[in-house]
């Protein structure tokens, strides 16, 4: 038997779901989630990604550890699915739209061609100097060349890097899962294609345009939707917006598109509309992005089994290294010609491309489907991911100091929470200025709010009071503002516009009127 199929006791397997099971796998889980909570906090100063420690906790619970006996690879590719959905919804509600919109020709080429040139280079060094057949290379080839969503929002949101990177490698790894679950599948069982490459290309843009126009189409009218129709609870908002979210994957996937693109585009276009109650929106979706995280990478923990791993050290180095030296930085080199990046960018993006939890649940494709070293596959993709990250992740910070990319003087937009007030026509605005806010210094007159807004309370440093026209806002303040239906977007508009230009934006070619501004998604 390969090391991936451990045995396991059948009674187990078919063991109803009683009371008293249910009360063991909930102390189970909810130890478990503690465990991981208190460890990130533990490892989040050193710059590693967390996927690391969870994986960590599930090889500490399998066989070799507390001896749980795990290897149902077909349920952990479904459950890694289900994760990955949340993690792109999550990832896209967090991606501001004004930093990706003028990245997106970048990172789409490096979504597509990119990850063809990735393919095609690492497949043949798998071929060659890890002997594999050229099936299982390409195969292998397919898993390593999706960058990690997961892994690159979590880092990326510790280096303060120019938004021209930030929006490319957000966008690279939002677009990038899509193509290449596709050319796993593809190379998983190619007899459906008739060993075309032409025919695989053609499929690959139908799943894709598919997959895009689901996304928006979900997103618009989720969003039209959620701005007309004022809940009952602000709770429900949370769980409409990503509800639409799934919605998204599911009909794309069900009409034979990209459910994963569907669900990044209307996610990102969910997380850049003027909805209500943005901020417990995306607090809610990270908690859950939080927990599929910890629990798919406790499952792949559980998957492996430590003492198979060994013999895959060399070969993981091997691919891992010509995929982090020669693959990557040829795809972006080649990619990058049309828009002239200078080399520091180059040299950051080839670093950047962190892989993560996507490789390892793809890697699970082949081995549902047969194919030839599959079970090689798996342990090679999980040696690499655990040895890249552990090289790339605490580096890349380093990195962009070197290259004098770190930008640490961006200014933070305002956080803007808007709340319905159904029966009297209007909106309550909670406003937050943060620490980079040029909003800071600003008396309230000079915010030139349009006539039917007015700010009504400011709670500073825990005291609250009623503002006057000459009060000067400070960092840290919290605003009350309350706006009619009519003027309510052109009241956000404002606010955004003055965080980011000052007293100043709107006279000096900013925007920030209370007309003729452009909505942030546009």
């Amino acid at each position: 038997m390969p090391w991936l199929y451990r045995a396991a006791v059948p009674a187990e397997r078919t063991a109803p779901l009683t009371v008293d099971r249910l009360n063991e796998l909930l102390l189970a889980g909810a130890l478990v989630l503690l465990v991981a909570v208190a460890a990130v906090r533990l490892i989040s100063r050193s710059g590693l990604p967390s996927l690391l420690l969870y994986l960590a906790i599930g090889m500490a619970l399998g066989r070799d550890g507390l001896g749980i006996e795990f290897d149902d690879a077909e349920l952990t590719q479904v459950l890694g699915y289900a994760a990955l959905v949340v993690i792109l919804a999550e990832g896209g509600l967090g991606t501001r739209w004004r930093d990706i919109r003028p990245a997106i020709p970048a990172a789409a080429v490096l979504a597509t061609v990119g990850v063809g040139i990735s393919v095609g280079v690492t497949a043949t060094a798998a071929h060659y100097l890890v002997g594999l057949a050229w099936e299982p290379a390409l195969v292998m080839g397919a898993v390593v060349s999706s960058t990690d969503a997961a892994a690159v929002f979590s880092v990326l949101r510790r280096v303060p890097l120019p938004r021209r990177l930030t929006g490319v490698l957000e966008a690279e790894s939002g677009f990038n899962d899509a193509p290449v679950v596709i050319l796993v599948v593809a190379f998983s069982g190619t007899d459906h294609l008739g060993g075309h490459w032409y025919v695989l290309l053609g499929e690959m843009a139908i799943e894709l345009a598919i997959g895009l126009v689901v996304g928006l189409v979900v997103g618009r009218l989720g969003e039209l939707g959620l701005r007309q129709v004022a809940l009952p609870a602000s709770g429900l908002y949370p769980i409409a917006v990503l509800a639409l979210a799934v919605l998204a994957y599911a009909g794309g996937a069900l009409l034979h598109g990209s459910g994963f693109l569907a669900v990044y585009v209307a996610a990102v276009i969910l997380g850049n509309a003027r909805l209500p109650h943005r901020p417990a929106t995306r607090g809610f979706a990270d908690a859950v992005a939080w927990v599929a995280q910890i629990g798919m990478f406790v499952l792949l923990g559980l998957l492996v089994d430590p003492g198979s791993l060994g013999n895959d050290v060399g070969p993981a180095l091997l691919v891992g290294g010509v995929l982090t030296l020669v693959a990557r930085p040829l795809s972006v080199l080649v990619c990058m010609l049309p828009f002239r990046r200078p080399w520091q960018e180059q040299a950051l993006l080839s670093w950047a491309g962190l892989r993560g939890a996507v490789p390892i649940v793809l890697a699970i494709i082949p081995v549902v489907g047969g194919v030839e070293d599959s079970d090689r596959i798996f342990s090679v993709v999980f040696v690499l991911v655990v040895i890249f990250t552990l090289a790339q992740g605490p580096t890349l910070p380093w990195l962009a100091r070197r290259l004098r990319l770190a930008d640490g003087e961006q200014a933070v937009d305002v956080e803007i929470e808007s709340a319905p007030l159904e029966r009297l026509g209007g909106h309550l605005l909670a406003v937050t200025i943060p620490g980079a806010s040029r909003m800071h210094g600003v008396e309230v007159r000079e915010l030139r709010l349009p006539a039917q807004a007015a700010v009504t309370l400011v709670v500073r440093d825990g005291n609250s009071f009623v503002p006057q026209p000459d009060t000067v806002l400070r960092h840290g303040d919290e605003l009350l503002v309350v706006a009619t239906d009519a003027v309510r977007d052109a009241v956000e508009r404002r606010l955004i516009a003055v965080g980011r230009g000052g007293k100043l934006a709107g006279w000096l070619g900013g925007g920030g009127g209370s007309t003729g501004l452009r909505r942030a998604w546009e």
